[in-house]
C-alpha cells in the first residue's frame, strides 16, 4: 500500500498536480471517514486542483497586467453612477463582451471616474481568467512607434495580442503626430472583431479628428472601435473631486460644530 501511496503521489508529480500532491492523503482520509464514492473523492482532488491554478493563473495575469491595484468597484462607490450605468458594469463584470471581442468605451469630462471604473472592469475581468494589459495612451504608443523604428512592429502587436483586453486611458489627451497616428490606427486596426479594447476619453466621437488628423483615418478608426461596442456615457456624473471636497467641507462643518457644542458645556 505504502509503495502504491508513494507511486501515486510520483505520478501526480508527473502531470504537474501540485495542489492533488499535497492534498491526496488528507481527502482520501476525509472521503474514507465520510464514505464518499470514488467519484465524489476524485471531484474534490480535481477542484482543489482547479481552484489553486486559478487563483496562481490570476495572480500572475494580475502581475502582468500593470493594473493601478487601489482602484477596485468597491473604491470607485457603484452609487455614484445611474441605475442604467450600473446594470451596465454589472453586465460587463462577467467578461462576455471579451469573448465576443467587443469593446468598451467610457466617455465622459474629466474627474467622472471614467479610468478608476476602467482599471476596476480590468481586475475583474482577470478574476474570469481574461489577460488584460492597462497603459496610458501616450505610453502605448511610443512603445509601438519605438517598435516600429526597431523594424519589430509585428512582434509588439504578437505580444499584445496575447492580451485579452487592451485597456487604453485617456486616448484623448494626447495630439498624435503622423506617425504615432499610424502605429495607433494599426494597433486599432489589428485588434478589430479579434480582441477587445477598453478605451477612456473625454472627446466625444465628432472631435476624434485631434487624434487622427485625417478626416478619413478619423472616420475609420471610430468606426471600428464603435462597431461592435459597449458606451458607458458618464457625461453626467458628478466629478470625484467635486464631491470629495464637498464631503470635505460637510467633515469640517460637523467636526467645528462639535467642537463648539463641547466647549459650550
Amino acid at each position: 500500500m505504502a509503495n502504491r501511496h508513494d507511486e501515486l503521489q510520483h505520478m501526480l508529480r508527473d502531470l504537474k498536480l501540485a495542489t492533488m500532491v499535497t492534498a491526496c492523503s488528507p481527502t482520501a482520509l476525509k472521503a474514507a471517514k465520510e464514505g464518499l464514492s470514488h467519484e465524489a473523492f476524485l471531484y474534490e482532488l480535481v477542484r482543489l486542483e482547479c481552484e489553486e491554478r486559478r487563483e496562481r493563473r490570476a495572480q500572475r495575469y494580475l502581475q502582468q497586467s500593470q493594473l493601478p491595484r487601489e482602484k477596485t468597484l468597491h473604491s470607485f462607490r457603484l452609487e455614484r453612477l445611474s441605475l442604467p450605468l450600473r446594470v451596465q458594469v454589472e453586465r460587463l463584470k462577467s467578461g462576455m463582451f471579451v469573448e465576443e471581442a467587443h469593446n468598451v468605451l467610457l466617455v465622459g469630462p474629466p474627474g467622472t471616474g471614467k479610468s478608476h471604473l476602467a482599471a476596476a472592469l480590468g481586475q475583474e475581468l482577470i478574476k474570469q481568467g481574461y489577460p488584460t494589459l492597462w497603459c496610458t495612451t501616450v505610453a502605448l504608443v511610443q512603445r509601438l512607434l519605438a517598435a516600429k523604428q526597431a523594424l519589430r512592429l509585428p512582434q509588439e502587436m504578437a505580444r499584445l495580442d496575447r492580451f485579452r483586453c487592451l485597456i487604453l486611458d485617456d486616448i484623448g489627451y494626447v495630439q498624435h503626430d503622423r506617425d504615432e497616428m499610424e502605429v495607433l490606427f494599426t494597433l486599432l486596426a489589428e485588434r478589430y472583431e479579434r480582441r477587445s479594447l477598453m478605451i477612456t476619453t473625454n472627446l466625444v466621437f465628432s472631435a476624434w479628428d485631434r487624434i487622427f488628423k485625417d478626416p478619413m483615418t478619423t472616420l475609420a478608426a471610430v468606426d471600428r472601435v464603435v462597431h461592435h461596442s459597449v458606451i458607458l456615457d458618464m457625461t453626467g456624473v458628478e466629478s470625484f473631486r467635486v464631491q470629495e471636497a464637498r464631503e470635505g467641507r460637510l467633515q469640517g462643518t460637523e467636526a467645528a460644530t462639535d467642537a463648539l457644542q463641547t466647549s459650550e458645556k
